[in-house]
């Protein structure tokens, strides 16, 4: 494969990586560092768990946005004796500096390099981001290092997966099936370019390594999924009776939700369309396609910059909720010629269409913050006759169409609070890898409680993030007495809500 130019690779040392310029490592560890104060959960769990090494011999491949908190994450994780490889999930999301602080690692140099392995940078083709997620399946030097140290070694790969977004498990399902079929199929015309990609990589897998994925979805003890979107892959296996390990479902965890989704959103949308843009906001017509948490976050946001701001939704709760907050309810065909800025985050397909897109105003503002490009039916906009991709800068691009007027979409129809601006803050972000933390815990220590399935973290664990995280706020919390508690029928220290409780 041939790379974008200027891209740091593993040279004369055995620490194996990919990623953008080393010499960015002292920027992205100032950032880390200031990161940690404000990312309270995963220092307490450092404090709490890092004498006894609850994850010493897990082997995890990572696969989420390689950002400054994601940093605080992976040290986190080695911290309680991990050992880790790392990917990001979106082509665009990468911090460089971030990368290249981990890779040479608190103690290392740019000519030693002494942290993790990690293939990400920001700006990936489809094919180098597979590339980058195949290499981090492949633990050849880990095990090599193993059996130079008379370690006896059998595996080949990661016993744990953390994922956002699923592509990491669905190449391990993916390579697993096509290789007890001994074929990989070729792509129709119905595919999508990306996974005529997957399709691609997995041919030369099955052909070098006919048994490989399936060896290594045999070593997976269990993984840890971020998203909406990865959850719903993952219910969609386990239903179909296809799913090769337990999964924990982050996403559905109360301090992950109801925190990172809304809040989070609501700092980075806005963040994402000024650095894009730099258009007022105040006195648009916003239309913000789904309303649930992360619709939410980004209708509050748009709303606090004066916009005005519409809301389309399917589930007549969530509508219900929409008007109830004081936003106009609409479908996209109605209102979609009178819309300044549109934001999708619904973790569906093709909500704007292109025919949407043909009826929009000149230079309308079109950005998701869902996880996939194909919420914005990308796709078929490329297929329009007559329709000229500008750049502008890099992931702000202007769409000429053939009818004269032009549409701005950020990042490619990607997150475009990850590719135009930096993420989520990394207080949030805090309750959300404090929860994957721990779910990694559960998981590799305790498995005999995990058969294969789907599941969340258990409430008292949940209420645990959420308490790791009040002191930082000079929050005071109340204790119930324990007449108190006895008549709600509850423990003085929690759990204090039934796991049905919607918060």
């Amino acid at each position: 494969m041939t790379f974008a130019p200027a891209l740091a690779e593993t040279t004369g040392t055995a620490l194996p990586f990919r990623v953008r310029d080393l010499s960015l490592a002292e920027a992205g560890r100032h950032q880390i560092r200031l990161a940690e104060n404000e990312m309270p959960g995963l220092m307490a769990l450092r404090e709490e768990f890092g004498p006894t090494q609850p994850l010493a011999g897990a082997r995890i491949m990572g696969s989420l946005h390689m950002t400054v908190q994601t940093a605080v994450l992976i040290e986190t994780l080695t911290a309680l004796g991990a050992q880790v490889r790392w990917v990001s999930c979106n082509i665009f999301s990468t911090q460089d500096e971030a990368a290249a602080a981990m890779v040479v690692g608190p103690t290392g140099t740019v000519d030693e390099p002494a942290g993790v392995p990690v293939f990400a940078w920001k700006g990936e083709t489809l094919e180098e981001y597979w590339w980058c997620t195949d290499r981090a399946f492949d633990w050849s030097a880990e095990a090599a290092a193993e059996a130079e140290a008379g370690v006896p070694v059998e595996w080949i790969g990661p016993n744990m997966i953390l994922d956002d977004g699923g592509d990491a498990t669905l190449l391990v399902h993916k390579g697993r099936e096509f290789e007890l079929a001994g074929a990989v199929p070729d792509a129709t015309p119905e595919d999508s370019e990306e996974y005529a990609v997957i399709l691609d990589l997995l041919r030369a897998s099955v052909a070098a390594n006919p048994d490989r994925f399936t060896r290594i979805a045999a070593e997976i003890k269990g993984v840890s999924e971020e998203t909406t979107t990865g959850v719903h892959r993952l219910y969609e296996l386990a239903a179909a009776g296809q799913l090769l390990f337990p999964a924990i479902n982050v996403n559905d965890s109360v301090t992950k939700s109801k925190f990172d989704n809304k809040y989070g959103i609501r700092h980075s949308l806005p963040d994402g369309l000024n650095r894009a843009t730099d258009v007022l906001m105040g006195g648009k017509v916003a239309f913000v396609v789904g309303y649930g948490d992360v619709g939410k976050g980004a209708a509050e946001a748009l709303k606090g910059q004066g916009a005005r701001v519409i809301v389309s939704e399917v589930d007549p709760i969530c509508a219900l909720q929409a008007a109830m907050d004081g936003f106009q309810v609409a479908r996209l065909e109605s209102v979609v010629g009178e819309v300044d800025i549109f934001v999708t985050g619904t973790g569906n397909v093709n909500v704007i269409g292109v025919d949407d897109i043909l009826k929009m105003k000149h230079l309308a503002i079109i950005a998701n913050v869902g996880h996939f490009d194909n919420e914005i039916d990308m796709a078929g906009l490329a297929r329009v006759a007559g329709a000229e991709k500008v750049e502008i800068k890099p992931q702000v691009h202007e769409w000429r169409l053939p009818t004269g007027r032009s549409v701005l979409v950020l990042s490619e129809g990607r997150l475009m609070n990850l590719g135009n601006a930096t993420g989520h803050p990394s207080f949030v972000m805090s309750n959300s890898f404090t929860n994957q933390v721990l779910a990694q815990i559960e998981l590799y220590v305790t498995p005999e409680n995990y058969p294969i399935g789907v599941y969340v973290l258990p409430k008292h664990l949940d209420e645990k993030v959420a308490r790791l995280h009040l002191d930082a706020l000079g929050v005071e919390l109340t204790t119930l007495r324990p007449e108190q508690a006895a008549y709600i029928g509850v423990e003085v220290d929690g759990p204090y809500k039934v796991d049905h409780y919607r918060y």
